[in-house]
């Protein structure tokens, strides 16, 4: 999958940047590139740029991998040394316990818990429904005395991974085995109330030297899950619920500050730098008000709901499209696109997407996973 998707950070970047890629994109797919309205970076092989005696890479302003993690900076640090004061005297250049702690869903419980208690509003989740944390068994069994169904969550995993439902009781022994195994790994993990979810979306943004800047609002999807597939763009979609995408489309107002505000007296603030996404989850309550949590996980790291933004650029402003990424076991991502071609002709329009099929990978006839684009009104989204 890394190997197959190492291009997608094109879309993050500028001509003057550098993508490492396990391989790089053929002649075919860039040429396709180039058909479309978007900055083209370089692309070096990532083992020739980090040995030292193939590497062109001099005198690099930053490293921006997808997301920062101790084998991140393992696998680049024989480019570090070669990198800008100023990014080496950023937060991110190095991995502390303190990088740690500000990964973990723990961190995240405790921004809605501070934002919810000093911002309070009436479509916040109550805080006797936000999340806890829990060390033994018996502690999630009186959380399914008082909330009923739950779900539980690794403190650190990412795209719906570590995720745990509880909808029967007794729980399953084998149910009990995986949680425990996660206590014992990772020392906790976080313990939710099964919300009647209504929407996932995402808020993107931006921290420098300990200001954040909102960059806007990702619509995301899910599975049964609760794993990643997609992302919506350009809006929500016309036929949706309109008492829930009205909803939806106000809770910036409503958020925004708030959690900015939060965040810049975290320890965020001095810990890191770069893009991060916060998901939030839109339930009804139990006298079916809507209602949201407006702090569910914050991702430190460049993400789908940021490359979904980037993506919007490419389209016509009034397409609307879908974002996916794909897998097709035993089938090739070459014979998918061939396949979605014919059904979804591309069609651009100055260089714009109006609608069809748009591969955002390169289609090797060995490719097992993939990303693309469909756009247009008349598919379902």
């Amino acid at each position: 999958m890394e190997a197959d998707l190492s291009a997608l950070p094109l879309f993050l970047a500028t001509s003057e940047d550098v993508v490492l890629a396990g391989q790089l994109p053929s002649k075919r797919f860039l040429d396709s590139l180039h058909k479309l309205d978007t900055a083209i970076p370089d692309f070096i092989e990532i083992q020739k740029a980090l040995s030292a005696d193939t590497s062109p890479l001099q005198n690099i302003k930053a490293l921006k991998p997808w997301g920062w993690s101790p084998a991140a900076h393992k696998l680049l640090s024989p480019l570090k040394p070669k990198c800008s004061a100023t990014f080496q005297n950023s937060p991110v250049f190095n991995w502390t316990s303190k990088s740690r702690n500000l990964y973990s869903k723990k961190f995240a419980l405790g921004i809605l818990r501070q934002m919810i208690r000093e911002y309070p509003d009436s479509i916040f989740i109550p805080e006797g429904l936000a999340g806890k944390v829990c060390c033994e068994q018996h502690e999630i069994e009186t959380l399914i005395s008082e909330w009923g169904n739950l779900m539980v969550k690794a403190p650190w995993s990412s795209s719906g991974r570590g995720l745990q439902p509880i909808t029967k009781t007794p729980v399953h022994p084998k149910v009990w085995e995986k949680i425990l195994g996660i206590i014992k790994d990772q020392g906790y993990v976080i313990v939710e109330p099964f919300l009647g979810k209504q929407l996932d979306i995402a808020f993107q943004f931006e921290l420098i030297d300990g200001k954040i800047d909102y960059l806007g609002i990702s619509n995301f999807m899910t599975d049964g899950k609760g794993q990643y597939i997609g992302n919506r763009l350009n809006g929500l979609p016309d036929d949706m619920n309109s008492e829930i995408k009205t909803f939806a489309e106000r809770l910036p107002d409503k958020i925004i500050d708030p959690l900015i505000q939060t965040l810049e007296k975290s320890e965020l603030a001095s810990g890191y730098e770069g893009n991060f996404g916060v998901d939030a989850l839109i339930f009804r309550m139990a006298d079916k008000q809507l209602a949201v949590n407006p702090c569910l996980e914050i991702n430190l790291r460049q993400n789908m709901g940021l490359l979904s933004l980037k993506l919007e650029k490419l389209l016509v402003p009034s397409t609307k499209a879908l974002f996916r990424t794909w897998y097709g076991g035993a089938e090739s991502f070459h014979a998918f696109q061939t396949t979605m071609e014919k059904q979804h002709p591309p069609l651009l329009k100055n260089g714009k997407i109006q609608s069809g099929f748009i591969s955002l990978t390169d289609a090797m006839q060995d490719s097992r996973f993939g990303a693309y684009i469909l756009a247009g009104s008349s598919y379902s989204f």
